[in-house]
């Protein structure tokens, strides 16, 4: 019997799976390993006792893994390579597959075929694979930069609206009320002050759980910054639509807290493909992009 290991590390949350050849023994989770976000030592004991709770889970050992697969942004960089590699040596056996987070979701997506994936979760990007088996992207340019439509862009957006409308004269609804109390600030001024704080050091994405229920209450602020989000990461499926050939751009997959659990931004993004790609099939089963490490581990 062969055990495999699958890891998805993500901008809030890391997950793990242990599986055999043909099931999933056990699952398992923790926060966010990303070295810029909680810095290397307090990474590694997340995803550590993370592993060690998995294994305890299925009752296998971690000397007994023949592959794991682990997924996570930023792999491109020597440190990340470096240190993940070194983590994972430490209490795991067997062969190590290091890969983007994006390639793993493409993977469990398409199953190694073609088409476009668009994540969108604390961060954004697109990604998309052609007949041929060439890849391709758009955004994941970091929250500074772009994550155009993710939780982090969400969070920023409703604060600019919020302050827009302020300086218009006009209401700004239940939006600036429901970001005190998630922040716990009571007033404007000191919403302004946290979020000019450093960006790296406030957590926009947690507000955008926020801006959904402010949506579905009416909010008028809420309802056009969810619409933008959709909007904007149906121009980034466009954007990789464009670089590869009309075979390809057809089927749409979507993965990330965003898009999985905030329907007025799906369905803009959705609304918005119709008009840029009409001959798009999207997909309507959300992403796990577990299912594309354990199927890398497996193979």
């Amino acid at each position: 019997m062969s055990y495999f290991l699958a890891i998805d590390a993500g901008g809030t949350k890391t997950r793990s799976l242990l599986a055999d050849e043909r099931r999933v023994l056990a699952r398992a989770e923790t926060g966010t390993v990303k070295l810029a976000r909680v810095g290397e030592q307090e990474a590694t004991r997340r995803l550590q006792a993370m592993l060690r709770e998995v294994a305890a889970s299925a009752g296998v050992s971690l000397g007994e893994i023949a592959r794991t697969c682990f997924g996570l942004a930023g792999v491109s960089l020597p440190a990340v390579r470096d240190w993940a590699t070194r983590a994972v040596a430490e209490l795991v056996a067997g062969e190590l597959l290091l890969c983007g987070d994006e390639e793993i979701a493409l993977d469990a997506a398409f199953s190694g075929g073609a088409g476009v994936l668009v994540v969108a979760g604390t961060g954004s990007n697109a990604i998309g694979r052609a007949v041929d088996g060439s890849v391709c992207g758009a955004g994941g340019w970091g929250p500074i930069l772009g994550d155009e439509g993710s939780g982090h862009w969400i969070g920023i957006e409703a604060i600019r609206a919020v302050l827009r409308a302020r300086d218009r004269g006009e209401t700004s609804g239940v939006l600036l009320q429901e970001i005190e109390r998630e922040w716990r600030l009571d007033s404007i001024g000191e919403v302004v002050a946290q979020a000019n704080r450093q960006h790296t050091a406030v957590d926009f994405a947690q507000l955008a759980p926020v801006v959904a229920r402010c949506a579905e209450l009416g909010d008028s602020l809420a309802v056009n910054v969810l619409r933008r989000a959709g909007e904007e990461l149906a121009e980034l499926v466009a954007l990789v639509a464009q670089k590869m050939n009309s075979a390809t751009a057809h089927d749409v997959a979507y993965a990330g807290s965003v898009l999985a659990n905030v329907a007025s931004v799906r369905e803009a993004m959705i609304a918005r493909l119709a008009i840029l790609l009409p001959a798009a099939r999207v997909h309507q089963r959300h992403v796990d992009p577990l299912e594309g490490a354990l199927g890398r581990a497996r193979r």
